[in-house]
């Protein structure tokens, strides 16, 4: 599978269905429950669906989307970043989402930087959002750090939590 992006120490690259079981186990952590929100997926089955309705879908209808993050080393899975596109945003937004052992490494920093830089010189988004809840402090650290201002609270439709909205 080719890379999107590369850095000094990961690798964005599209998911595939051999992503199944991370999907499974990244979309039940702790954080992603906390602070994205139960998605329903607790089957390798539920993962696939997720993974065929979401990231893919969006690859083919957007030319972009969440995308694995491995470690170039070892090619070991840790997470998920990428540029979404919500109906209910006015523009493009950046998400990103890692497993609980590879928190506080630097990893969602260099990814993140990566894919805002990526979704401005190669995708050619001149603006980006990004959507996070107000008690998300990691988040909202990481949003800052890439050059994200606060812009105001919003609710998106269907949902009862009021969430952050920043933009670069």
């Amino acid at each position: 599978m080719d890379s999107i992006i590369e850095t000094e120490r990961l690798i964005l690259r599209e998911f595939t269905f051999d992503d199944t079981k991370f999907i499974l186990d990244l979309l039940n952590s702790p954080g992603w429950l906390e602070f994205i929100g139960d998605r329903n997926v607790k089957t390798e089955n539920d993962a696939k669906e997720y993974l065929q309705n979401g990231p893919m879908k969006s690859y083919s209808e957007n030319g972009f989307g969440l995308s694995m993050v491995e470690l170039k080393s070892t090619k070991i899975p840790i997470g998920m970043c990428g540029i979404l596109r919500r109906d209910s945003l006015e523009h493009p937004d950046i998400g990103f989402a890692f497993l609980p052992e590879f928190t506080g490494k630097g990893y969602a920093f260099e990814i993140a930087n990566a894919t805002i830089a990526f979704a401005k010189n190669k995708l050619k988004i001149k603006t980006i959002h990004a959507i996070t809840l107000p008690r998300n402090k990691t988040s909202i650290k990481l949003l800052t750090k890439i050059g994200m201002k606060f812009v105001k609270p919003i609710f998106l439709p269907n949902d009862k939590d009021e969430l952050m909205l920043y933009s670069n």
